[in-house]
């Protein structure tokens, strides 16, 4: 089945230039393009990154198979899935006082909870390539793929922490895909790097302004409930 998949997307991953003597496909290319207009929908709380992410990921994850990065490639049939789920969260997700989803921080509790189930992925992941893939590398995959989902999660439901795991990922893939000789890739990932602390500090503003916004309205609400004027 694998085979057939890489056969029939192979028009695609046939090269379209070279890079410092390295083949680059068109799916790469096409993919690359795409991810980072995703990140700059991210950037902007713009609901538009998550179908995005949905293409993108199909993409890498074809070009990941045929690099024989299977966590990686999982990682993007998860992305791709999840994303639909993403997309629901920014639309429609409440949290736990049933307000709609604005940028927050995590909690104490639950900062420990995600560092703790990453760090039991990531040997679990990088186990089950070594044993049942022929990834000639488990363990920096099975590292990558562990941070990815956790950043994810945090992503969809706006923590701005999703921000530093997703620096941590990119500047570990930086060095996956130099291994891999993926330049195209590299270089994404790289501007990923960069984006990441461009990302955070945009959502740092953005976290504030919604919390004054809320704080306006909720205090405009109080005020009209007493029968008072609007300041």
């Amino acid at each position: 089945m694998l085979a057939s998949l890489l056969a029939w997307a192979h028009p695609a991953l046939l090269p379209a230039f070279t890079a410092y003597g390295t083949p680059v496909t068109w799916l790469e290319g096409v993919a690359f393009v795409l991810s980072l207009w995703m990140v700059g929908c991210n950037m902007r709380v713009h609901w538009l990154g998550w179908p995005l992410a949905i293409v993108s990921s199909a993409l890498y994850a074809l070009l990941f198979l045929d690099s024989r990065l299977y966590g990686e490639a999982s990682l993007q049939v998860f992305f791709a899935v999840v994303a639909g789920w993403g997309w629901w969260q920014w639309l429609r997700g409440r949290d736990a006082q049933g307000h709609a989803l604005v940028v927050q921080r995590l909690s104490a509790a639950l900062r420990v909870r995600v560092t703790v189930a990453t760090l039991v992925a990531w040997p679990l992941l990088g186990l089950m390539l070594r044993h049942y893939t022929d990834s000639d590398v488990p363990w920096l995959d099975g590292l990558s793929t562990a941070g990815s989902i956790a950043g994810q999660f945090l992503l969809g439901r706006k923590f701005l922490e999703n921000w530093a795991v997703w620096l941590a990922v990119n500047v570990f893939s930086v060095v996956l895909f130099t291994v891999k000789g993926l330049w195209l890739t590299v270089i994404l990932y790289a501007i990923f790097a960069v984006l990441s602390v461009a990302g955070w500090r945009a959502w740092r503003a953005l976290e504030g302004r919604r919390d004054a916004a809320s704080a306006e309205a909720a205090a405009g609400a109080a005020r009209a409930a007493a029968g008072l004027p609007a300041a």
